[in-house]
């Protein structure tokens, strides 16, 4: 599933030409698309008002009050000093690492920080999930440009066990975890499991490393600090914008001798831009803003969650499943037995016509006659109470079986 640029999925090297149809289906689908912007920037109501739709007015209003978390009176940044270093030092002590290191991009971050690691350990193979991001959105970064070599762990759709990474048959140098496991539906071990894994790992003398792009949302479920879940791991990587709206931009932390070398492999890689203070302003300001409202968000989902199961019950769906049943973080699946055509129209549809968006991300074809999407609870979603969750989807299964009629 794709919200964001950089988790466009990877194209083929030779595109056909299209036929007619093909063409007219794209168009069906671009024009769809545009509709369901239009809708979701009109709407009274919506779970979450996801920067991915915003108008650039509505980004730039992120920086509103930045004053208060930096002083703008200070030089502009220049290739990564000044408000970037405040960042960087800000990030490493609420990760309780000893530096951190801000990077353009998530997708160039990790690469660094794992060819870093590959150059301590001698071992360029990093163990993760088939489903994890590298794997998924990087076109093959891993191979391509970093010279590391992926081993994929489990394909079950949760995250590896203790006993997976002990019988693992060849060495690997370090073990890569995405917390939580987006694909899988925002899934979460459980903090022993965790711990579990971790010295697993260590007992094969590799290093692990976090992919904790959701990281921030994800004490509520482990109990702990972030501070102490990064603890596990060597290195944590960190991203801005997908919990805490920012512009952009990723952190890595760690070690500061593996700091600085990311560093001046940030510049080899292209990452030392010239100036970068909107989007590390952003970043601040979604640390002071954002960051205290997580666990709030997470627990608003569950009561999300629980009254769309309810409500798609009551309205006499023959099968829903909301994955996870209790959600890890403030992110999780709904899945339905219909075509995706069907729901993703009735869903723009409910916005257009009763100005509440129930489901504002895309629809994707989950098996044959199933559609899966993601649902995203933020601060536009706590005035959601649960009678108003299940008020909306019996709106939305009404519109479900009138489209369906019309197909």
């Amino acid at each position: 599933m794709t919200d964001t640029a950089e988790e466009t999925p990877e194209t083929s090297v030779g595109t056909p030409v299209e036929t007619p149809e093909e063409s007219f289906q794209e168009s069906a689908a671009a024009m769809r698309s545009k509709r369901r912007r239009v809708a979701h920037r009109a709407a009274e109501r919506v779970l979450a008002r996801t920067s991915a739709l915003a108008t650039i007015r509505e980004r730039l209003a992120v920086l509103d009050g930045a004053g208060d978390v930096y002083d703008l009176d200070e030089s502009a940044d220049l290739y990564g000093n000044g408000v970037v270093e405040a960042l960087e030092e800000r990030t490493a002590a609420l990760l309780g690492m000893e530096a951190a290191a801000f990077f353009p991009t998530g997708t160039m971050a990790q690469q660094v920080a794992l060819r870093c690691w590959a150059g301590r350990t001698g071992n360029p193979a990093v163990a993760l999930h088939p489903l994890a991001h590298p794997e998924m959105y990087e076109r093959h970064a891993f191979s391509q440009v970093s010279g590391l070599r992926p081993i994929r762990l489990t394909s079950e759709p949760r995250l590896p066990t203790a006993d997976e990474i002990r019988g693992l048959d060849e060495p690997f140098g370090a073990l890569m975890l995405e917390l939580p496991l987006r694909e899988a539906g925002f899934v979460l071990p459980s903090w022993e499991e965790l711990t579990e894994v971790t010295e697993a790992a260590r007992e094969r003398d590799a290093v692990v490393h976090f992919d904790g792009a959701r990281l921030w949302e994800s004490v509520t479920h482990f109990g702990r600090s972030v501070d102490e879940i990064a603890g596990l791991a060597d290195s944590v990587y960190v991203s801005y914008y997908k919990s805490l709206d920012a512009y952009g931009g990723a952190a890595i932390a760690g070690p500061k001798t593996l700091i600085d070398e990311a560093k001046a492999w940030r510049h080899r890689y292209g990452g030392q831009l010239f100036q970068q203070f909107p989007t590390v302003l952003s970043a601040l300001v979604g640390l002071e803003r954002e960051l205290p409202r997580l666990p709030q968000y997470v627990r608003h989902a569950r009561v999300v969650a629980a009254a769309l199961r309810e409500g798609f019950t009551e309205a006499g769906v023959p099968w829903v499943r909301v994955h996870p049943e209790e959600p890890h973080t403030n992110e999780f699946q709904v899945w339905l037995p219909y075509d995706v055509d069907v729901v993703t129209e009735a869903a723009v549809r409910q916005g257009e016509e009763t100005k509440a968006v129930l489901f504002a991300r895309p629809w994707d074809k989950g098996g044959p006659g199933l559609a899966v999407t993601e649902v995203e609870v933020r601060a536009a979603g706590l005035e959601w109470s649960a009678e108003d969750v299940r008020e909306a989807v019996a709106d939305f299964v009404a519109l479900v079986e009138k489209v369906g009629r019309e197909e």
